[in-house]
């Protein structure tokens, strides 16, 4: 039916209220409405049983305005000739009567009376009368007894005192006639007298009808009052989704007002509860309910309500509000028509826009316009009722819980499908999760082989980096070496060669060639020792590290340099002491043979250069433990001129020499291999130092790890 676009649905819609409110206004009028009617105070009911079927005591009754009469002075006026007697309509207000010309206002007092005429099957019976609430203080004659009396009836506003309850009174007929006088006064509330029929009929069924209608109340009024609850609480467990708040406070709101429609509950509960805040209560929530309606359908379609409706609804809202907050109910009662006009307004306004959300087919827009449809018809009736324009009373509670049941349909199914899209959701997360975690697991594997793979080529580039770095430290340092070391002897070479050139002393040429010569062979020595100095300060010397019995070592290097020292003219003596019966594997070390070869020959060359013919170079070896570290000590010992003790820490520096020409050793040291034979100690571990009192030759110690079995055979 949307598919015409939503023209057409606006259409049916208008069509559907309309006819709601005929066919409700022509069948239940039909079916309410007073078979029998009083004329000129007189109700002739002798044809109808009314204790098996009820009647409304509507029609003429007779009526004295400002009077206050009891059944008595009804009849003793009665007595009395020449006086005009006036009928009004009932149930109405009399409010609007014409009286003497005038119209009458809401404020005032007046006195009823109606003679009811009964058949004779009623006169022995017992019957009630069922009373509506009354505007809004009376007392009630039946046959010239007092049966009931609301409030405090008074001929002015503080004479009297307001009250709003419904009754339900028993008597028994003395005979075929019932009189009625009742004493009505109102200065409280636009509206006054008798506006709702009074019922006649057998007590038993009156007394059924009236539980049974307290109990529809009660019924509305429960679960109107449970479901906003129940939408509060959802809100309060979830706040990101205003709608049941909104739905909740509408529905709480219509609970409570229930409770002073109907049967007037509230005031049977609460007999003292104050008239005038009851009814405030009661147009502060009718005021509000649009409002908060529309709130609602912003919730549930947001962005559907213009920004200058809703202004305009807050204006008017809060105009009314605090209209009936401040002004006594006589003047806000007034303002009923135009607040009633408000929340047809927001609903009218509202079901436009659900028209075109249901041309649409947005979800649930369907549901909350029938919805709509029904509640607008009810509450636009009970408006109509309480302006006297229609004769069905409040008929909103039930359109009210057919709007809430279809509301609670709609915030189920919203549930439903978010819960159904939160499952589908989880599935879907799930999977991916799944997916992801596999993607995660592959991709930290990657990730490791190719952080190893940045590694070993951060390692490798940093390796590259270091070799190129000491290549050209080395470079530097070799080049600075060679520019002082050698700039020595090349003066002198040149100086030689200058003076053999010039022919200075023809007869020292051959002598002068020697030096070159020597000074030649001392400079390419000296080149080899800067370079393999600066290649071991640099770090670019490898060592092949392997463990060697210190005993075995020193006995093969004593073995291949005796004979060069010897040849010296010294003595070279090689003492292990009681080592030389240790086993092997208790005396290992772990070197580089050919480096500590080379490091130890620096020693016994230096030994050799200091110490003159006839003096002794030896060798001795001690193993010690001391503090739970172990060390192999090598000790080369001469007997030459010695060191001065102030210079023993400066011996090991290259740039050191200290020279004693003796005199059968022409040609002096380079002064490098002290610092060579340091560097390589070090690089084993190891660590070297002299002791010499500088008159009786010098000791050198090497120390080295000693790891005993560690790395037995």
């Amino acid at each position: 039916m949307f598919k015409f676009g939503s023209r057409l649905v606006w259409l049916y819609v208008a069509a559907a209220i309309v006819v709601g409110l005929t066919a409700s206004y022509v069948v239940i009028s039909a079916l309410d409405s007073p078979k029998f009617e009083s004329r000129e105070g007189v109700l002739d009911l002798r044809q109808v049983e009314v204790r098996e079927n009820p009647q409304k005591l509507a029609g003429e009754w007779a009526f004295f305005w400002q009077e206050l009469l009891s059944p008595e002075d009804i009849r003793m006026r009665s007595a009395e000739v020449g006086q005009d007697e006036h009928w009004i309509d009932i149930p109405s207000s009399w409010s609007g009567y014409r009286w003497d010309g005038e119209k009458l206002g809401g404020a005032g007092y007046a006195t009823y009376r109606l003679v009811i005429e009964l058949s004779e099957k009623d006169r022995n019976e017992r019957l009630a009368l069922r009373l509506p609430g009354i505007f809004h203080a009376y007392k009630l004659w039946v046959n010239g007894e007092l049966l009931a009396q609301v409030g405090t009836v008074g001929q002015d506003k503080a004479g009297m005192s307001p009250r709003l309850a419904t009754k339900l009174l028993f008597f028994q007929p003395e005979s075929d006639k019932v009189e009625l006088v009742m004493q009505v006064s109102n200065f409280h509330h636009n509206r006054g007298g008798i506006t709702k029929p009074i019922e006649l009929g057998g007590s038993d069924v009156l007394a059924i009808k009236t539980n049974l209608n307290l109990a529809t109340d009660m019924f509305i009024t429960a679960s109107l009052v449970v479901i906003g609850l129940y939408n509060l609480l959802l809100f309060m467990l979830r706040r990101k989704d205003r709608a049941p708040l909104y739905f909740g406070l509408f529905t709480v709101l219509l609970g409570i007002r229930s409770l002073f429609n109907g049967e007037v509950i509230f005031t049977q509960w609460l007999p003292h509860f104050p008239w005038e805040l009851q009814f405030k209560i009661e147009y502060l929530i009718l005021s509000v309910s649009g409002f908060i309606i529309m709130m609602y359908f912003d919730s549930i379609f947001p962005n559907y309500v213009s920004r200058w409706f809703r202004l305009c609804s807050q204006i008017a809202t809060g105009a009314f509000f605090i209209l009936i907050i401040v002004t006594p109910a006589l003047t806000y009662t007034q303002f009923l028509l135009p607040i009633g006009i408000l929340v047809v307004a927001h609903m009218v306004y509202l079901m436009i826009g659900l028209v075109r959300l249901a041309a649409r087919r947005k979800g649930g827009a369907l549901i909350f316009l029938l919805a709509s449809v029904v509640t607008l018809v009810t509450v636009v009736n009970d408006f109509l009722y309480y302006n006297g324009w229609s004769l069905i009373e409040n008929t909103s509670p039930l359109g009210l819980l057919v709007f809430t049941v279809a509301q609670m349909i709609l915030l189920s199914s919203r549930f439903t499908q978010a819960a159904s899209n939160e499952e589908r959701i989880a599935r879907e997360l799930q999977v991916a999760n799944d997916k992801l975690i596999e993607m995660n697991t592959n991709l930290e594997q990657t990730v490791q082989e190719r952080t190893q793979a940045l590694s070993n080529a951060h390692h490798d580039l940093r390796t590259s980096y270091d070799q190129l770095l000491n290549s050209e430290q080395g470079r530097k340092k070799l080049l600075a070496y060679i520019t002082h070391d050698l700039r020595m002897p090349l003066s002198s070479m040149l100086g030689y060669v200058e003076a053999v050139q010039d022919n200075v002393k023809p007869e020292r040429n051959d002598q002068y060639l020697k030096y070159i010569r020597e000074n030649t062979i001392r400079i390419n020595r000296m080149i080899e020792e800067l370079s393999f100095l600066s290649h071991l300060e640099t770090g670019q010397v490898s060592y092949r590290m392997q463990p060697v019995s210190i005993v075995q070592f020193l006995h093969s290097f004593f073995e291949q340099y005796e004979l060069v020292v010897r040849d010296a003219g010294l003595d070279f003596i090689l003492d292990v002491g009681a080592l030389e019966d240790q086993p092997r594997n208790l005396t290992l070390v772990e070197i580089d043979p050919q480096r500590l070869e080379q490091a130890l020959f620096n020693l016994v060359s230096n030994a050799m250069k200091f110490t003159s013919r006839g003096g002794t170079v030896r060798i001795g070896l001690t193993l010690d433990e001391k503090d739970g570290a172990r060390a192999a000590t090598i000790s080369i010992q001469d007997s030459g001129m010695g060191i001065p003790p102030e210079q023993l820490e400066q011996i090991f520096d290259r740039n050191y020499r200290y020279d004693q020409p003796s005199a059968d050793k022409g040609v002096q040291g380079s002064g490098l291999g002290l610092a060579i034979c340091r560097e390589i100690v070090q690089g084993h571990g190891g660590a070297v130092r002299a002791e010499s009192d500088g008159e009786r030759g010098a000791t050198f110690y090497v120390t080295l790890p000693w790891i005993g079995n560690e790395g037995g055979e």
